[in-house]
């Protein structure tokens, strides 16, 4: 038949390109293909480039679990979310909040929340009342359960309108706070989360039921979802959840949102008058200049002339004896502080055994900070004494507290200490910094790390040039 060998040649053209474009198994590939939405509480890029996020710490996990290394496709929000595992372009999805989808099977809850109605503070009179709804119009995410829980709410006819949301939920909770909408409906940890950074939210009224978030799967992927549905246990049974839960949210409900408001000030008439010297101590240290920030907004309120009852003094509050080994003449000298406590704190974190692992390693020298390194190296002999991992921030945030009981202290050589206190800062500083680092860029110094060395003793170069000189400290 004349042509034939053409037609045939197309048609096997074709099924070949379909097999290029079908996603090969993890267990041919080696690799898990994963569908994660972008956001603070999921997925997130950082200024270097590099990822973190909750629910991307436990997607590692479970392929490290299996053997794989991971790829991960970033989603804007559900619909797409969906869309790349309908479309089989993921192996399966993360961050996906339960919702009666046809094919869409999931694993056991990773965590549950609320879903809730915002609005701004100052616009409620509330009182977990439905009917302030009427006649505005309320925000909610694109296939969300919330979503659907409010049409049933409008009723028929409507007594108010519905605004599907595509894209982040961070950019629907902006535009109330921004008073472009009445209303947004989210779940209460995007809620608390945001309210980090948008003080002026406040929930309206709770709706009903819970929204369950897990992983999603495509029907028939029984055996992943199956090895999934183990490691959640596993980690729930073994700590690993509790912890992630704790390293990403265990801070957010510390300070007040009038306390925020305040800071969200000072970001603003405040912080630019010391931005520079803070900046200097990144290049000294290689400490993020928004991470030092955070430390002096926690000690002073960047007020330079700060002085406490106890005598520690200036926009770091250095003790006498920190300042004297540190060669500060003027402690009310806002550079020569804020160089003398870096230089401090990084020399605290450096002191800390390797196998104390980021982003606790920093965590810990904060609360040396606080304590002092023998007061802490003390806490962390208490934690050993309690067979709790004396390398873990989500166990020393428990154990340092038990310092102030003479039961545990007795036993110390660095004696009594105030432990609670340190982890109080300590959260508190996690809030500040990461409220500062959203609204301030990161500092990109003409000096790269390198391996001190005598003509380098502090581990920097410049670029072109000579290494920086370090003002008042030495």
């Amino acid at each position: 038949m004349p042509g034939h060998p053409a037609r045939l040649a197309v048609l096997l053209c074709l099924l070949f390109l379909a097999a290029c474009q079908r996603l090969a198994s993890p267990e041919s590939s080696g690799e898990l293909v994963v569908a994660i939405r972008a956001g603070p509480s999921s997925y997130e890029v950082d200024d270097k480039g590099g990822s973190s996020g909750f629910e991307r710490d436990l997607v590692q996990a479970f392929a490290q679990s299996l053997g794989y290394r991971v790829r991960f496709v970033v989603a804007n929000d559900q619909a797409e979310l969906y869309e790349l595992l309908d479309e089989g372009h993921v192996h399966f999805a993360a961050s996906a909040w339960e919702h009666d989808v046809p094919h869409i099977r999931y694993t056991s809850p990773i965590r549950e929340s609320d879903p809730v109605v915002v609005s701004r503070g100052d616009d409620l009179t509330l009182g977990e009342d439905p009917s302030v709804l009427t006649g505005h119009t309320v925000g909610a995410m694109i296939a969300s359960p919330q979503l659907e829980a409010l049409r049933k709410l409008a009723g028929e006819p409507p007594r108010f309108s519905l605004q599907p949301h595509a894209g982040a939920e961070y950019d629907l909770l902006q535009a109330v706070a921004d008073n472009k909408l009445d209303f947004a409906s989210t779940d209460r940890l995007q809620y608390r989360l945001a309210l980090q950074f948008l003080p002026d939210l406040q929930v309206a009224f709770t709706l009903p039921g819970r929204i369950r978030f897990g992983w999603a799967f495509r029907e028939g992927d029984d055996k992943l979802r199956m090895q999934a549905d183990r490691f959640i246990a596993d980690i729930r049974r073994g700590g690993l959840l509790a912890r992630l839960q704790d390293r990403y949210f265990g801070h957010i409900d510390r300070i007040k949102p009038e306390g925020i408001t305040e800071l969200l000030d000072d970001i603003q008439t405040l912080l630019p008058r010391f931005r520079k010297f803070f900046q200097d101590a990144q290049e000294i240290t290689g400490l993020d200049w928004r991470l030092l920030a955070a430390v002096a907004y926690q000690e002073s309120k960047w007020d330079p002339l700060a002085t406490s009852p106890t005598g520690v003094r200036g926009i770091m509050m250095l003790t006498e004896d920190t300042a004297d080994h540190l060669h500060v003449s003027n402690r009310l000298d806002p550079r020569q502080s804020i160089l003398a406590g870096a230089k401090y704190l990084a020399d605290l974190r450096n002191l800390l055994p390797l196998t104390v692992k980021e982003p606790d390693r920093t965590w810990f020298a904060l609360a040396a900070y606080n304590l002092g390194m023998g007061h802490f190296n003390g806490g962390r002999a208490i934690a050993v004494g309690l067979k709790r991992d004396a390398d873990s921030w989500f166990e020393m945030k428990k154990v340092l507290p038990l310092m102030a009981r003479p039961e545990y202290y007795a036993r110390l050589k660095s004696g009594r200490a105030r432990g609670g206190e340190a982890v109080i800062m300590v959260e508190n500083i996690r809030t500040y910094f990461s409220i500062i680092s959203r609204f301030t860029p990161p500092w990109r110094p003409d000096y790269q790390l390198v391996r001190s060395t005598p003509s380098s003793p502090h581990g920097l170069r410049q670029k072109h040039g000579k290494p920086p000189k370090l003002g008042g400290i030495s």
